[in-house]
């Protein structure tokens, strides 16, 4: 028998011969080896040229400078002012999108989600049943819309939604303002439960020598406070955890606006330009999270602080525990920030200063006297409405200073639910372009 000069190298080299001599046509290896170098070429420039992914396997379009500017500028136009039509859509879009894809998360706990729901049903059963736990059930229905509401607010303030709902201004310190001129005018702080605290009236027996204390008053407003201050601190969580995702997932920096802009501020500190105090300020904010640690999200987290996106931000970024950020915002929040503004309030509305401040508003030309007996009408009208029997209804105030704070009230909810339609329109145009100009199909079909 007659052997082959070519000895094979490998298996598949010795199939090969094998089939060729059964009379199978097979290639011959240089063709082979042509084949797969060819191919090999185009796997390469195909990989070369296709745009990076993302750890999900969609895949994320490279862009430059000049397009991401384009890009921006595009997407600060996307408002219900500017582009109503367009803004609707994308923000329908949007909220379609999260809405399925929060469904797919819920549904990989099915565990957790069925326990929820059976408590649940459990709770609307025992609800309807009469009996002597009804007063239990009531309680427990009273406290847990007391949680949610102060707590709801308070993530409201600072979520990040648009503009943010600004409830300390609006919710909180009047609250807080009508407790402390309610102990005054009431000598007491034992107010009727309920309608307390939706409504505050004056205890039937009092003591006329009693005067209510700053830390008497600071204690009846606590727990208000503190749930409000731990909302803030719950709303300060999405900005830390896209942050960390980003991280993570290696997606570029300059895709993050807030971390582009630090750092455009960083090079314009090195290349010795005039910096405003803001951006003063907001690189010292990125360099004591980014160094001090604990101590240093304490110190930002106990004052008032509009910049405190950026330390969640910057603490995502840098991987920073979650315990340690939250625990410090929380806190910083919901304990020292709490009291100091509720010092504030009360020492602002003490009826002795708010006198001495009549006085001092009275001497403005024009509008000073007027805005004086207007302040004094609407104190003597709370003053009654204080002291009216639990059993009485509430008239309605015609008082010209009331009007004016509910309807600055309704412009400011007004005003934030535009700022939320803008940022999820906003947010959607941002998607669609991240993705090479179409929606992620995977997450739609889902």
């Amino acid at each position: 028998m007659e052997l082959n000069s070519t000895i094979p190298l490998n298996a598949i080299d010795v199939t090969s011969c094998l089939l060729q001599r059964l009379g199978f046509k097979m290639p011959s290896l240089q063709q082979q080896n042509n084949v797969n170098s060819s191919n090999s070429q185009k796997s390469n420039h195909i990989g070369n040229n296709s745009s990076p992914t993302t750890p999900n396997g969609s895949f994320v379009r490279k862009q430059s400078t000049k397009d991401k500017e384009k890009e921006r500028e595009e997407r600060s136009k996307i408002t219900l002012l500017r582009q109503p039509i367009v803004t609707l859509k994308y923000f329908v879009l949007e909220i379609v999108i999260l809405i399925q894809t929060y469904r797919k998360k819920l549904a990989e706990h099915k565990l957790l989600l069925s326990i929820l729901v059976a408590f649940i049903a459990v709770f609307c059963a025992l609800n309807q049943l009469p009996g002597r736990h009804q007063l239990f059930i009531s309680d427990i229905k009273s406290n847990l819309w007391f949680i949610i509401y102060w707590c709801g607010l308070g993530v409201l303030s600072s979520v990040g939604l648009g503009t943010g709902l600004h409830t300390f201004l609006l919710y909180l310190g009047p609250h807080i303002a009508s407790v402390t001129l309610a102990a005054s005018a009431c000598n007491s702080l034992n107010f009727p439960e309920p309608p307390y605290p939706d409504e505050i009236i004056c205890p039937e027996h009092t003591n006329p020598n009693y005067i209510p204390s700053l830390w008497s008053i600071m204690c009846k407003v606590r727990p208000e406070a503190f749930l409000w201050g731990a909302g803030t601190a719950l709303g300060e969580l999405p900005p830390y955890f896209m942050a960390r995702a980003s991280r993570l997932s290696g997606i570029d920096e300059d895709e993050d606006e807030d971390l582009k802009a630090v750092a455009e501020l960083k090079r314009k500190k090195e290349a010795g330009d005039n910096l405003t105090i803001f951006e003063r300020l907001k690189l010292g904010m990125e360099r004591i999270v980014e160094r001090v640690g604990f101590l240093g999200i304490l110190a930002c987290a106990s004052i008032p602080n509009p910049l405190f996106d950026l330390a969640g931000i910057t603490c995502g970024h840098f991987l920073v525990p979650f315990w340690t950020f939250f625990g410090a915002t929380l806190i910083g929040k919901a304990v020292i920030k709490m009291h100091l503004q509720k010092i504030c309030v009360i020492i602002a509305f003490n009826e002795s200063l708010i006198e001495k401040a009549l006085i001092f508003v009275s001497a403005i030309p024009y509008f000073g006297k007027k805005f004086q007996d207007s302040f004094k009408t609407f104190l003597e009208n709370q003053k009654k409405r204080l002291h009216r029997s639990s059993h009485d209804s509430p008239k309605e105030s015609s008082n010209i200073l009331s009007k004016l704070f509910e309807y600055f009230v309704l412009l400011m909810v007004c005003f934030f639910v535009m700022s939320i339609v803008n940022s999820l329109a906003q947010n959607y145009h941002k998607r669609i372009h991240q993705k090479g100009g179409k929606v992620h199909r995977k997450v739609a079909k889902d």
